[in-house]
């Protein structure tokens, strides 16, 4: 399907995605949580609760932007991510009080909707780079408690070149990337806002 594609029209289209993103972007890994996980002196309470703010995203587009992507996306069901989550905190003896809407449905839309996954494949990405962190550091260092940064595993570049098929293949039918670029902006912002507001949970 993706065959007859302006590849010119694509590479276009996703540097543009990628330039006016780049702020929300930088605003977020500038977050002290964000950089926690980085450290090599990260803390395990530090990941546990970064775990528990990514498990409120997945969860918020699991139910709200997943529905809508269902007839664009054909692997969404093997791109959830709570129950990898789940696992590595359970792992860790970790208890997660209560679950946050990241997302509001009020506003999305399918070209929005791909914004958003957009944002969420790319953390995807970049965990694979986060893990050779997480892996250097005592508790985490033994393959287990990292199964959500191992994510797609060897398979993740794939995994992301097959989204941005789909991803391209949907704007270029629709004429919508300002949409999706919105969408996008708003992924990382309200990300951005539920990382700074949440405390730490201490227990």
């Amino acid at each position: 399907m993706t065959n007859n594609l302006d590849s010119t029209i694509n590479v276009d289209f996703l540097d543009k995605l990628k330039n006016q993103t780049a702020t929300a972007h930088k605003k977020l890994e500038s977050l002290p949580v964000s950089a926690s996980i980085l450290s090599p002196q990260m803390k395990i309470a530090d990941y546990c609760h970064y775990l528990s703010l990514m498990y409120d995203v997945h969860y918020s587009a699991q139910e709200i932007v997943f529905p809508l992507l269902k007839d664009h996306i054909t692997d969404l069901a093997e791109r959830e991510k709570t129950q990898l989550i789940n696992k590595d905190l359970s792992f860790l003896y970790y208890t997660k009080n209560n679950t946050v809407w990241v997302f509001s449905n009020k506003v999305i839309n399918v070209p929005f909707a791909l914004g958003i996954l957009y944002v969420i494949e790319g953390s995807s990405l970049g965990g694979r780079f986060i893990l050779k962190n997480i892996e250097t550091i005592p508790g985490l260092d033994q393959q287990q408690g990292v199964s959500y940064f191992t994510g797609y595993g060897n398979k993740t570049g794939s995994y992301w070149k097959t989204f941005l098929n789909q991803l391209t293949t949907y704007q270029q039918q629709n004429n919508c990337q300002d949409e999706i670029i919105n969408g996008a902006v708003y992924a990382f912002d309200t990300i951005y806002n539920h990382f700074s507001k949440t405390v730490k949970n201490e227990d």
